[in-house]
């Protein structure tokens, strides 16, 4: 059967390699991603389901024998790990204080509360790998969000690579490949809960950053942080129009025009075909709704789906089919909110999520849990960054449409969690809730009379939404303790904590003001470093805090020698050390002084090859600045332009980071158990799980148990 149709088991396994996007989420080039047809995807999901019926009595006889030995030298027989991610001690601590967090307070006073020292740096990609690895960013080799092509200087995604296949079929104008393609995991080490699954111990892990592509456990596991969505970025939202916008980052921009009966017409661009190369399209038609709901919703017909949406309100999950070939269907599922409904008409797209029930690739371990979960539970956002803050730094969103999203992402996966834990007998439930990351980034101005991002935005009506996140996160908590008994061991942690963000510096700026870093002749600013002269370059900086030395024999064009390498990284160190903003905010004066020195944006700068001892360090940057509060890398630099000038005011809605000195930027560690360790750190809490569970903690984890 199969040899009379060729092409449908080719075009089934074959892969679509999605090119770098426009700059979102923390500011990067879209990831790129292996796309697998969704029919291959089911058709794996249903013999791997098959396999396992067929095989169940032998694995649960090996999984007991196994369950019983680890068990017999655990502590306890159920730990429970809630990840919030970014909550700030200081606001934890003053709310407790106010009696807002009545249940972390529980918790304090029955059990223990720490501040939780976080990774170097301190950005959520390197902060995740730390918790579930033991180890620093040395020994799992992820510095960033991005790192960079010592062969291109362009930046690329640090925690995976797209490969594809390297035969082809050519027909026509199609060229087909004749192999699988896929995502492999670029962090280095191992997860404390493979740890786990290895003596036999059940794990529950959804949404843990940096679990993208998934791995095999001894359980279940959703991926998190670096789900890209069907288009292969790290989250690219649609802005569809009649009153004219021009282009956004972050996102697309569609203007269109009414017809004579009412209806504007356009096409969602989709995914890029794994066939012919180009981007697949669903046509769009929208009008407002006037005989139905009123003036204020809009009548949204795509693809085979019809709703009604009221203006700023977002529809349900709407499913959009991509068709790539005949049996080849790519699906994802997006939200639909009117941002203005009358004579001029908006209407905002969240980005295409990958559709969960009919998964374009592997989601969870196993694959058909993803499956299981959205047919029970109903449809969800499985993109890694879902809340779509560039939506709202570009104003496309206003506060409302934002909060709101981040809600309903909200609610979903409190669904998953509760039903993890209703199910949870024995072993690890893990989870990371993203609300507080994202909310406290776009929100933390409104903490901030005096930000510069507050300048023509609104600054009261969300006064109060930091802390609303950090009742409903208490509330998280509360709910999570009803499943603890005297068998369970309970840790509610963040990552880091959080600081305003309202200078940007621009270190690209002043490497060049420095003459480390030169520009091509005529170049203008560029973006991804595209005007930087290499020839004559001797440092730049990529990421959001990283300063890489173009050394001889490892970067393409390498303009400095090995007896050279300490005296530049040395020059940098002190320059930065000695740098000031003489138009920030000068800092209050301590004691009897009555000048204010201009404030130092640097606090210190953490040299790689001295601070690290691991066999990755030379895969990150030679020199990590850790910026003081209220200071970070520019908006222009994070995205390689560079500009006349080296600081600028932050007018974003992005107002509150992390990525500053990491001593700045503690965590919160919330326990039922009674902790001997002060000061316990972020790698600290696998070898305390492997601890609670009997399991010896690997001698090459730097990370010590705080029990």
């Amino acid at each position: 059967m199969f040899r009379n149709r060729t092409l449908i088991p080719i075009i089934a396994i074959s892969v679509a390699l999605l090119v770098p996007t426009a700059a979102h989420a923390y500011i990067g080039p879209g990831a790129g991603f292996a796309l697998i047809s969704s029919f291959l995807t089911l058709l794996i999901a249903f013999f791997t389901a098959f396999f396992a019926v067929l095989t169940f009595p032998f694995r649960a006889v090996v999984r007991h024998t196994r369950r019983r030995r680890s068990l017999a030298r655990s502590q306890v027989r159920k730990v429970i790990l809630l990840g919030l991610d970014g909550l700030e001690p200081t606001i934890c601590e003053r709310l407790m204080d106010e009696g807002e967090l009545p249940n972390m307070k529980k918790l304090m006073e029955t059990g223990t509360y720490r501040r939780l020292g976080t990774s170097t740096p301190a950005l959520s990609p390197v902060a995740w790998s730390t918790f579930s690895t033991g180890v620093d960013s040395s020994r799992h080799a992820i510095y960033d969000f991005l790192s960079r092509d010592r062969r291109t200087y362009l930046p690329k995604l640090s925690s995976s690579e797209v490969y594809g296949s390297q035969k082809f079929l050519r027909l026509g104008p199609l060229t087909i490949p004749l192999g699988r393609g896929g995502v492999r995991m670029l962090r280095k080490s191992k997860t404390f809960w493979k740890i786990l699954s290895e003596h036999g111990v059940f794990c529950s892990v959804l949404r843990v950053p940096i679990t993208f592509p998934v791995e095999k456990v001894n359980g279940v596991m959703i991926s998190g942080m670096c789900v890209p969505d069907l288009r292969g970025s790290m989250g690219s939202f649609t802005y569809f129009t009649s009153h004219g916008v021009d282009d956004k980052i972050g996102g697309m921009i569609i203007n269109v025009e009414k017809d004579a009966d009412g209806w504007l017409s356009a096409t969602i661009p989709g995914p890029v075909s794994p066939i012919d190369g180009k981007t697949l399209e669903l046509p769009i038609r929208f009008r407002p709704n006037g005989a139905a709901r009123g003036a204020s919703s809009l009548e949204v017909k795509v693809g085979e789906e019809t709703c009604t949406v009221a203006e700023r309100t977002y529809s349900p999950w709407i499913r959009l089919t991509f068709k790539a070939a005949p049996g080849i269907k790519l699906n994802g599922i997006v939200r639909f909110y009117p941002t203005r409904v009358g004579d001029e008409v908006g209407l905002y797209m969240t980005p295409i999520h990958i559709d969960p029930e009919k998964p374009a690739m592997p989601l969870s371990h196993p694959s058909y849990y993803s499956i299981y979960l959205a047919k029970l539970l109903g449809p969800y956002g499985t993109l890694g960054l879902a809340e779509d803050t560039w939506a709202l730094n570009e104003r496309v969103l206003d506060e409302k449409g934002f909060i709101e999203q981040a809600y309903l992402l909200h609610d979903e996966r409190k669904k998953m969690w509760f039903h993890t834990l209703d199910r949870l007998r024995d072993g690890l439930a893990c989870i990371v809730f993203d609300l507080s990351d994202r909310l406290q980034h776009m929100f933390f101005r409104y903490l901030d009379d005096d930000h510069p991002a507050n300048r023509g935005k609104e600054t009261s009506d969300y006064r109060d939404a930091v802390h609303e996140m950090y009742r409903e996160m208490d509330d998280l908590v509360g709910r999570t303790m009803e499943y603890v008994d005297g068998d369970t061991a309970l840790f509610v942690m963040s990552d880091h904590g959080f600081k305003q963000f309202k200078r940007g510096v621009n270190v690209n700026s002043w490497l060049r003001d420095q003459g480390l870093l030169v520009m091509k002749n005529g170049a203008g600013e560029g973006e991804y470093l595209s005007s930087v002269d290499w020839t004559k370059t001797r440092a730049y900086s990529l990421g959001l805090d990283g300063v890489y030395i173009n050394l001889e024999g490892r970067e393409r064009d390498g303009t400095v020698g090995a007896g050279e390498f300490e005296a530049v990284k040395k020059q940098i160190v002190e320059g930065l050390a000695s740098l000031r903003d003489e138009d920030g905010t000068p800092p209050v004066p301590q004691g009897n002084t009555s000048s204010r020195e201009a404030p130092r944006p640097v606090n210190h700068v953490y040299d790689v090859k001295n601070d690290f001892t691991g066999p990755y360090r030379n895969e990150g940057p030679d020199l990590i600045i850790g910026f003081s509060e209220g200071y970070r890398v520019s908006w222009d630099c994070a995205k390689g332009t560079i500009v006349d000038h080296i600081f600028e005011d932050n007018t974003k809605s992005w107002s509150g980071d992390h990525c500053i000195d990491p001593v700045l930027v503690p965590g919160i560690l919330y326990s039922n158990l009674r902790l001997g360790e002060k000061e316990p750190k972020l790698m600290d809490l696998g070898p305390t799980v492997l601890q609670l569970f009997g399991v010896d903690v690997p001698r090459y984890m730097v990370g010590k148990s705080i029990l």
